[in-house]
């Protein structure tokens, strides 16, 4: 096998691209070295494990957010600043589907990191935003803690919806459907439960977390 010369930033967006393709369950170090063209013990020198290689995986999208063009301009307010951050992190979990359940579940460096915002840049950038605002310590802290379950909540559910294995086979067949007979309320209903308004719903839920927050403020 001819070698080529690697880095950690190559493997980890190697590893990214192979489990948007193929799914988390199909990454190992093997294999990842096969995409890459080298032995598995060639990537060693660069990621310890594959449990350092999926944080590796993790850091390097959560901090990609803030490249996104959502975050390169300054919002004018904080409301502006939540819809920002919120739909920049919907756009993450729409793009990497696969991978997003790992963000939201992988364990933080710290017990308070939050996923999916779960880096101290993360924390950093979020306070210290949302205190230029005029947030006291103690708002900014519950306001963080509020958004980031709010963010795990709407976007969790909705990309494991997005990846092969829920929409269907590899040639876009939808999957067999369950027989409906013996629930005729869910079969009566299926056609509305089928609709998709994912992006409304997930607005509508960050007016009211928004509305909520400017409330507890007030307080």
């Amino acid at each position: 096998m001819v070698q080529q010369r690697l880095d950690r930033s190559q493997i980890v967006e190697s590893a990214i691209a192979f489990v948007d393709a193929c799914g988390l369950g199909e990454l190992t170090m093997r294999r990842l070295g096969t995409v890459l063209g080298v032995e598995a013990m060639a990537l060693y020198r660069h990621i310890s494990g594959r449990a350092d290689l999926l944080e590796a995986m993790v850091d390097e999208l959560i901090d990609g957010l803030f490249d996104d063009e959502l975050m390169t301009e300054d919002a004018h307010s904080w409301e502006e600043y939540l819809q920002r951050v919120a739909n920049a992190t919907r756009k993450l979990a729409i793009g990497h589907p696969r991978i997003f359940p790992l963000i939201a579940t992988q364990p933080p460096a710290a017990p308070w990191l939050r996923p999916p915002l779960r880096s101290v840049r993360w924390v950093e950038e979020f306070l210290s935003s949302l205190q230029r605002f005029g947030f006291s310590d103690r708002d900014a802290v519950a306001a963080y803690k509020s958004f980031t379950s709010f963010l795990v909540g709407a976007l969790l559910l909705h990309a494991a919806s997005l990846t092969p294995e829920a929409i269907g086979d590899e040639d876009g067949e939808a999957s067999s459907e369950t027989d409906l007979g013996q629930y005729p309320t869910v079969q009566r209903l299926q056609d509305l439960l089928r609709e998709d308004h994912t992006q409304r719903e997930f607005d509508d839920a960050l007016d009211d977390l928004i509305e909520r927050i400017r409330t507890s403020r007030d307080k």
